[in-house]
């Protein structure tokens, strides 16, 4: 009885070292994602399984109880090994689970999105090709560049030709857009009707009240406001499927506190129609 004894105290201690060391790994290291759509063909196809790093941007620390309660949990991101890099391929919380007209969090719906502007560029796009203003090269996907590019506006639905914040006056589109100042951590900008459309919903996210333009005037939460300095950093996302992916083109940009991690590799892929493994990805880095 002795030794079964001693036994079950060993299994059970183990297994609770294991359980923590397990929850360890998943809080402060990585991540596992299914990839549920095509919209970043060809580097990830529907039904495939990735491991996000979390130690590259830093893992968050936020309370579970507000979030269940329906308050916006405080975020704290502890520190990563390095920053998000243009190109990075990222895992971050949608900023417009109920709809899209304000950012919320919700920590049960991820995109995955390549990053293509950092805080600070200038994203643009001109016939179908982006544009950051500090490099030659293109960045993201460059061959689906090449197809939006080579297409009619006629062939395309309004649904996707038309991109935020979908203003007549400023006509930008999926072929067409910017210029775009993807915002930094201390940037003040002078409020005009532009900056009204392009930011609007990042100051009322970081604010957490109203902007409203009224009268030739911008009124934060009420009061009178001329220009205003941002507190978070910013990114522009897009899908390597141009031509199919809600992304930055979409539905602007993305605040910081949204990155949970970069994508690393596949570590399983099943085709959503056969139900086969597709042992050819197990294990694919993720570029």
């Amino acid at each position: 009885m002795k030794r079964i004894g001693n036994l079950i105290v060993n299994v059970l201690f183990w297994g609770c070292l294991l359980w923590i060391g397990f929850l360890v790994l998943k809080i402060f290291c990585i991540s596992t994602f299914r990839i549920p759509s095509e919209s970043m063909q060809p580097v990830l196809e529907s039904g495939d399984y990735i491991v996000a790093n979390k130690l590259i941007p830093g893992p968050r620390l936020y309370n579970i109880f507000k979030l269940e309660n329906g308050r916006p949990p405080s975020i704290k991101r502890l520190t990563g090994y390095r920053k998000v890099r243009r190109n990075d391929v990222v895992v971050f919380n949608f900023p417009h689970p109920d709809n899209w007209e304000k950012i919320e969090m919700h920590v049960m719906k991820y995109y995955v999105k390549r990053c293509i502007g950092l805080p600070g560029d200038t994203v643009s796009i001109r016939n179908g090709y982006y544009r950051t203003g500090d490099t030659a090269e293109s960045p993201g996907n460059r061959e689906s560049q090449a197809r939006i590019a080579a297409r009619r506006k006629e062939s395309f639905e309004p649904v996707v030709y038309t991109t935020y914040p979908y203003q007549d006056s400023m006509g930008w589109n999926i072929k067409e857009f910017g210029p775009l100042y993807v915002p930094r951590q201390g940037d003040r900008i002078v409020l005009d009707e532009t900056c009204y459309h392009l930011y609007k919903q990042l100051i009322e996210w970081e604010e957490k009240g109203t902007l409203e333009y009224r009268d030739q005037q911008f009124f934060l939460n009420g009061t009178p406001v001329t220009s205003y300095c941002f507190r978070h950093d910013y990114y522009f996302m897009g899908g390597d499927n141009g031509e199919d992916s809600q992304d930055s083109r979409y539905w602007g940009l993305l605040p910081d506190e949204f990155i949970a991690g970069k994508a690393w590799f596949i570590w399983k892929s099943v085709d959503p129609f056969t139900r086969k493994i597709r042992w050819e990805r197990i294990l694919k880095k993720i570029n």
